[in-house]
């Protein structure tokens, strides 16, 4: 191979690796927020779970007697 080719090579080869580098910090980060998004929809979802019953105790509690 000539010396130019080589260097060619070389140079394509280390763009690759800074892009592997760049495209790995976006999965990570992405993966983080993934991570985030999912931890508050869990929090949302068992918030809404105990509104849920705090409201149908409560409906109960308001219910009418059944002499009504």
């Amino acid at each position: 191979m000539s010396e130019e080719r080589f260097l060619d090579i070389e140079t394509k080869l280390a763009y690759q690796e800074d892009l592997v580098h760049a495209l790995n910090k976006v999965v990570s980060d992405q993966q983080r927020q993934i991570d985030e998004l999912e931890k508050a929809c869990r929090k949302m979802v068992d918030r809404l779970v105990d509104l849920g019953e705090a409201f149908a105790a409560a409906q109960v509690e308001d219910a009418p007697p059944p002499h009504y």
